[in-house]
């Protein structure tokens, strides 16, 4: 019996041990990421390799809970409420998710900026990024912190079901598809054509019965919702659009952290920005082999074709200037560091092709 009651007395310390550790491992951070996409996305890769990276380097004392889809909540105008009313702590949206908010920042679905993922990323790496998210503090009431900017799907370009598209000549006639909202439609006409919004959900049937000729689209999304099967069989690779993917975090949370943990987060948002660039160049190589096997036509501009395009889509810029608050300051220092990187590659192709 005296046995026995040892044995009880010795097992209760060792749970109430084993709670007392757990206890004591327990975080000092529990952050609520939110990405309202799925598992085969570039956010969701972006997300893993932060939440492995910050708490690891915190040793535990951060812990990252990632929430994919539409959980916690589902769009920018919900999420953005979230992040203000702390049910949310870090989320990743798209410019268009966020422009009602932030109309400014829809300067990254401007055409022809940026030439190439170089220069993308070295744009996105600099300060200009920081002076956008000064902005975005002061318009939120220092609520949002834009903590990095990395990239979901790539590159837009130019996808239909009629033709080769060369230059702005084919686009006349053809009715392409784009969100609600005025710079794509205004970008659609300046192209010849006739810009029509359609839910993403009924894309694929507007294909098949001729609602729509085209969209403007990175190459997963198109095959990962099985367009040609709809019958888009011809894509431009124009690059007139890099898909920015705005990753947004409780200024309050971040603040509150000790200095050591806030820098570990900014590390981490480094992390993750790099696998988000890196993530769409692989994802689309079975992608365009795939678009190819089933019939379908890439065709790539000639600089001279692609400068004409550019020529053609120029009174986007002056339209974003006039009619988006902040915008010819956004779009002057947007521009002016996507020159900068260019003339800086430029150096380096001087010294490195000879």
């Amino acid at each position: 019996m005296l046995n026995l009651t040892k044995k009880i007395f010795t097992a209760a310390l060792i749970s109430s041990s084993i709670a007392l550790a757990g206890s004591a491992m327990a975080a000092d951070f529990n952050l609520r990421a939110v990405a309202n996409s799925n598992e085969n996305d570039e956010d969701y890769d972006g997300l893993v390799v932060f939440k492995d990276y910050v708490e690891a380097a915190s040793n535990g004392a951060i812990s990252v809970d990632l929430f994919i889809g539409t959980q916690l909540c589902s769009n920018g105008t919900e999420c953005l409420q979230a992040i203000e009313d702390g049910s949310v702590d870090i989320y990743v949206s798209t410019s268009g998710g966020v422009a009602s908010t932030f109309p400014y920042v829809q300067m990254f679905d401007l055409p022809y900026v940026m030439a190439n993922d170089r220069v993308a990323e070295e744009v996105l790496a600099g300060s200009f990024v920081r002076d956008l998210r000064d902005q975005m503090l002061a318009d939120s009431n220092d609520v949002v912190r834009l903590m990095t900017i990395g990239n979901t799907g790539g590159w837009r370009n130019f996808a239909n079901t009629q033709r080769t598209l060369r230059s702005p000549a084919d686009f006349e006639g053809l009715k392409i598809r784009t969100v609600v909202a005025d710079l794509p439609q205004v970008l659609v006409k300046a192209l010849g054509a006739s810009p029509t919004p359609i839910p993403w959900p009924e894309l694929f049937s507007s294909f098949q019965t001729g609602v729509v000729d085209g969209s403007k689209n990175g190459i997963t999304d198109i095959m990962g919702m099985k367009f040609p099967e709809a019958g888009l069989q011809y894509v431009t690779l124009d690059g007139h659009a890099y898909m920015a993917a705005l990753w947004m975090m409780n200024n309050e949370v971040f603040m509150d952290m000790p200095a050591d943990h806030r820098r570990v987060i900014v590390d981490g948002f480094a992390a993750l920005q790099q696998a988000t660039f890196a993530s769409p160049k692989r994802k689309s190589i079975q992608a365009y082999q795939e678009f190819t096997a089933g019939g379908g036509e890439l065709y790539v501009p000639t600089p001279d074709e692609k400068a004409e395009l550019a020529a053609a889509a120029a009174p986007v810029y002056e339209w974003f200037q006039g009619n988006v608050r902040e915008g010819e300051r956004f779009f002057k220092a947007y521009q002016a560091a996507a020159k900068a990187a260019e003339a800086k590659f430029a150096g380096q192709y001087e010294r490195d092709l000879n």
